[in-house]
């Protein structure tokens, strides 16, 4: 369960890179004149592209990478809570016994 949620801390943390790098682009790219020429990445070849299209996929991309942070955040509250209940109950169940009165 503690690897599950490290695997999702990390996978939270690049979607969060990923998501900045986007920002940074579409900042960018809203610098540019609307006809100005722009290359994107394709692969390891950079191919040129209208301003208007490579916005709208940045756009769509930058949607896809919020949900999929809602979900990790979601799935490592869900998992912060389990490993939670989980230490809880190891703690109880490690409780020495006091001795019964006689």
């Amino acid at each position: 369960m503690q690897q599950t949620l490290q695997s999702v801390l990390t996978q939270k943390q690049q979607v969060d890179m990923e998501q900045n790098e986007v920002e940074q682009t579409l900042t960018e790219l809203q610098k540019t004149a609307d006809d100005a020429v722009v290359y994107k990445a394709a692969g390891s070849l950079l191919v040129k592209a209208e301003k208007a299209k490579v916005t709208e996929e940045l756009v769509e991309h930058k949607e896809l990478l919020n949900t999929r942070s809602t979900v990790l955040a979601r799935q490592e509250e869900r998992l912060r809570s389990q490993v939670k209940e989980v230490q809880t109950k190891l703690q109880e169940d490690l409780k020495p016994v006091s001795p019964s009165s006689k």
